[in-house]
């Protein structure tokens, strides 16, 4: 990096947000006499965790238009959360973000700091960095993805990541400053979405680009670089979608805990790498769909055969009445499989 001050680039930065930032329903623009509000900052940072801001920006409208305030989102029926999360994915965020809420409420508010933020069900380093310099502008160091790029890019790091996360982590740390941290740290993070994007990064119009010694060594595309990730896993199962004469559907809410807990699914076999047993949740004339549903998880991805079946009005189980039926209320996985399956269910002769 060429001989520039750590505060000569956080001023270069802060200067460049106060005429360029992005503006996000969450925010209080720069240089505001506003002060932003902590439920809405760490709504906005819990649902963002791992998701992208366009797909974000619908969810945290309808959120804050129903459950204004933490205390309200405290005393919400964790149904209606799980369903108003559906297709947001990582279901996890959605079980810890009620538990946080109620203890907020039940506190009397958010805390402060980012050691009592990260004390909180379902906010780790990150998220609680993030809300103690954006909310109550505490001089933390808050490094997401976006922030390691740049980090990679004005220091040339070639230290490829995960191994290069605790040095770009102290890069971030010498230039974060003591004024408007909250300000400095959104400004990166808009920086690296908007001009020091992972391809293509458009280095003319950077405001960093004097001091980035990536920029200078022509390596800017090239990082951060990454070690290669192993293969991802592929998950078998069938699910079993039954609709009864009334149109009410057999559903189950899954466990309380693991993946997709507390969403309302379709009945169906364990996920797993070797082929599953084809036992249905009841009798009746299962039929196989034509096809299968696929979907990614964090970690594997998974191939869901289905089965459809007519059912009689006395069929035992859990449905849900066709009026209260919503698909759109259903995980990301589970509408693929109501989509794939009901032209083949609306083929099949109804006992």
């Amino acid at each position: 990096m060429r001989d520039v001050q750590n505060s000569e680039i956080s001023e270069l930065l802060l200067d460049w947000y106060d005429h360029h930032a992005r503006a996000l329903p969450w925010r209080v623009p720069p240089m505001s006499d506003a002060r932003p509000d902590p439920y809405r900052i760490w709504l906005s940072e819990v649902m963002l965790q791992q998701t992208t801001v366009a797909a974000v920006k619908e969810y945290f409208h309808r959120f804050t238009a129903r459950w204004p305030t933490v205390e309200a989102l405290a005393a919400a029926e964790d149904g209606d959360v799980m369903a108003a999360w559906a297709g947001l994915g990582y279901y996890a965020r959605a079980r810890n973000l009620l538990k946080c809420a109620r203890i907020v409420a039940g506190q009397g508010g958010f805390p402060t700091t980012r050691t009592e933020l990260q004390a909180l069900p379902g906010i780790g380093p990150y998220t609680s960095a993030a809300i103690a310099a954006i909310a109550f502008d505490a001089p933390e160091v808050v490094v997401d993805g976006n922030v390691e790029r740049v980090m990679a890019r004005l220091f040339d790091e070639h230290t490829p990541l995960p191994e290069a996360k605790p040095l770009l982590t102290a890069y971030a740390a010498r230039l974060t400053p003591q004024a408007r941290p909250g300000d400095y740290a959104q400004a990166v993070m808009d920086l690296g979405a908007t001009i020091c994007t992972p391809r293509n990064p458009a280095c003319g119009i950077c405001p960093l680009r004097t001091p980035c010694a990536a920029r200078l060594q022509g390596t800017a595309e090239s990082l951060p670089r990454k070690s290669a990730k192993p293969a991802t896993p592929i998950r078998l199962g069938i699910a079993y979608l039954g609709r009864r004469a009334d149109g009410a559907w057999l559903m189950e809410r899954r466990p309380p805990q693991g993946l997709l807990g507390g969403m309302l699914g379709w009945p169906g076999s364990d996920w797993r790498e070797t082929a599953p047993e084809d036992a249905p949740p009841l009798a009746a004339d299962w039929r196989e769909v034509p096809g299968e549903v696929r979907h990614t998880f964090t970690h594997f991805h998974l191939r869901l055969a289905l089965r459809a079946a007519h059912l009689p009005l006395d069929a035992p189980g859990q449905f849900i009445a066709a009026h209260e039926f919503d698909p759109r209320a259903l995980p990301t996985v589970m509408r693929k499989a109501h989509a794939l399956a009901v032209p083949h269910l609306n083929t099949l002769e109804v006992p």
